[in-house]
């Protein structure tokens, strides 16, 4: 991954399209193949995580910022249609963003929320991750019965 501010990765759409295999792929080949520390945070569970462990959370903020590539998983994934992030979500999800988009540290990014809908939840971390992964981008749409794979066979 470069060194530069368009160094990341962003992939976005529907459940179930490989998203998250895929990351977790090019996550294991820095690992074994260049020698490189990843960290991988699944949105979700890990701010349950940290909110139940609030003395963790200094230590995981400061990693999520210094490690070389951070791999954010289901980034705001949406509950019932909407976005599911709190403030203090956002706020820390500012934080390791901004300082990795300062530093120009490169961040793999999976959502099923696309670039617009990231910007709504917050303007200046939607921006920084569009700025970040500009290059590197793909949008996943489709019918969900051909993406899906957990649906394969449903329909």
């Amino acid at each position: 991954m470069r060194e530069d501010r368009q160094n990341s990765i962003a992939l976005l759409g529907q459940p179930g399209s490989g998203k998250t295999h895929l990351l977790s792929a090019l996550a294991n080949n820095l690992i074994r193949k260049k020698g490189v520390a990843v960290q991988y945070f699944p949105f979700v569970e890990g701010f349950n995580n940290l909110r139940d462990d609030l003395s963790a959370l200094d230590g995981k903020i400061d990693r999520m910022q210094r490690v070389d590539v951070l791999l954010i998983d289901d980034l705001f994934k949406p509950a019932k249609g909407e976005p599911r992030a709190t403030a203090w979500q956002v706020d820390q999800m500012y934080a390791v963003i901004n300082h990795r988009y300062l530093n120009h540290k490169p961040v793999m990014v999976s959502s099923e929320l696309d670039i617009n809908a990231l910007c709504n939840v917050d303007e200046a971390l939607g921006t920084r991750i569009f700025e970040m992964c500009k290059d590197f981008i793909v949008t996943i749409q489709g019918d969900r019965f051909e993406l899906n794979h957990r649906l394969a066979g449903a329909m």
